[in-house]
């Protein structure tokens, strides 16, 4: 066959539209995609991670968010509930069983009274269980709320609407949007880091760390405590530095080629990204090594350096701070209390889940004040969702004692970066079931943290599909009594 009439055969809508520009087609499309990526962040596609100023100068300039995967039982660690330990064993009443869901119980549960000690401590008086002796320490600098809601009661989509503000996957996380308002005070670190522990990657996926429509250099970037900081970043074997920098040259004027012909912007954000890989060689490893840390240190957060820890991970989220990173994103799988077995029980099983967590948060807390990073770093730390009141279904009648997942009201805590230390916001109903008082919730919570960084949630906006998205869809508001 004629070549020609062979390359005519494959030629298909798609080559019209993109190679006749001056065509109805590339004039229609052209018309379509005229707002398209227009956002109210402008950033150079050439450097995407330069640092920005956000709407106004926020209290915050970096966010450390610890997420306890799995959800901790909040009502025995910060929620003490005595009308709960009085009338623990009851049948739970019919106004807060009767017509709802639960995810693994189906008949009227009893209630369950935590079998953990509570005392209040600071001159704040917080309650805080046992389980968390250093916490107690510092809830002087800390601001529990009682009052978070949610609308998700399976894990994957409560952490997906936590982090994207929708249940479902393809829009972008909360690390990506800080990213994309705010850039990287390095430019040879990514604004987004993600560190994961507990041995599983958390449900939600990559999606909690990732771009969604926003271009993809502004995606997490997930780093190690064990083994290489960073996945496929070291030159393969036979290749030095110099022979990198030849093929990265390569690649680029191949990229500049087809960013030229197709206009497209993601061919630049992929050469941008091609040159912090080529830099990150360099600076990851220095900024994640601790041995450069003093014993002292290691000690008080419990980290030894070299393993894949919790403990490591809080550590390295102070350096990367203290390195220009914006947002650093912890994952800590092992917080499902449903009382399946010893380990995942609220009595001895969350005492000793929380040892390792409690001393490593206490530290962070008391080192970044110490180092005078804790006015500009804020600390958000919490699960995707609360347990119930009651004792779940499936091990109702175990020894060991479990609670099921629970979106209408739990706990989580927030320090420094503009936050009011030293405070509990919120309250919950006498047997945890219901806000009782300033109901937070999770866009709510999206639309504070972005407040610290200065950004009006309602404008960090991005163009997508002819609609203009944020994170927080179209609901939000701020919570003022949290801020100082």
């Amino acid at each position: 066959m004629n070549p020609f009439q062979t390359r005519l055969q494959n030629l298909t809508r798609r080559h019209f539209l993109r190679d006749c520009k001056i065509g109805l087609g590339g004039i229609a499309l052209a018309s379509m995609l005229a707002d398209e990526g227009k956002a109210d962040i402008a950033f150079d596609p050439a450097d995407p991670l330069k640092k920005r100023e956000p709407h106004f100068t926020g209290t915050a300039k970096h966010v450390i968010y610890l997420h306890m995967a799995g959800s901790p039982p909040h009502l025995d660690l910060f929620d003490y509930k005595p009308e709960l330990v009085k009338h623990n064993d009851e049948s739970c009443p019919d106004e807060f069983y009767n017509g709802k869901r639960f995810a693994f119980t189906s008949s009227r549960p009893k209630l369950l009274g935590t079998p953990q000690k509570f005392q209040q401590h600071g001159e704040s008086g917080t309650w805080v269980s046992a389980a968390l002796p250093n916490i107690s320490k510092v809830v002087d600098d800390i601001a529990v709320v009682k009052s978070m809601n949610t609308s998700q009661f399976n894990h994957a989509p409560a952490q997906m609407f936590l982090y994207t503000g929708s249940p479902q996957p393809g829009r972008p996380s909360l690390g990506s949007w800080v990213s994309y308002g705010l850039g990287s005070e390095n430019a040879n670190l990514p604004g987004f880091v993600a560190l994961i522990s507990g041995g599983v990657s958390p449900s939600g996926g990559k999606d909690l760390w990732g771009t969604g429509f926003l271009p993809s250099v502004f995606q997490g970037v997930q780093c190690r405590s064990k083994g290489e900081p960073v996945l496929y970043v070291t030159n393969p074997k036979g290749m030095n530095r110099d022979v990198r920098r030849l093929s990265l040259d390569a690649l680029r004027d191949l990229n500049e080629l087809q960013a030229e012909e197709l206009g497209s912007p993601e061919t630049r954000t992929r050469i941008a990204q091609y040159e912090l890989a080529y830099r990150m060689q360099l600076s990851v490893p220095k900024a994640m090594d601790l041995t450069q840390e003093t014993q002292q240190t290691l000690d008080a957060y419990g980290a030894v350096p070299g393993s894949g820890s919790f403990n490591n991970n809080v550590l390295l989220a102070r350096r990367l701070v203290e390195n220009g990173v914006r947002f650093v994103q912890l994952f800590d799988w092992g917080w499902d209390f449903h009382g399946t077995n010893a380990s995942r029980g609220i009595r001895d099983g969350l005492t000793n889940r929380c040892k390792p967590m409690d001393q490593a948060v206490g530290a962070l807390i008391t080192d970044l004040k110490e180092r005078g990073l804790l006015d500009e770093t804020l600390i958000v730390w919490g699960g995707e969702f609360g347990r119930t009141p009651f004792r779940e279904g499936r091990t109702s009648k175990s020894k060991v004692l479990g609670r099921d997942h629970f979106p209408d009201c739990y706990s989580m805590f927030m320090a420094g970066g503009g936050i009011k230390p030293g405070i509990s916001y919120g309250e919950s109903d006498p047997l945890g079931f219901t806000p009782a008082k300033d109901k937070v919730h999770i866009h709510d919570l999206q639309a504070t943290i972005l407040h610290t960084l200065g950004f009006d949630h309602t404008k960090l906006t991005h163009r997508f599909q002819g609609r203009d998205y944020r994170l927080t869809d179209v609901h939000g508001e701020v919570v003022e009594g949290l801020l100082a």
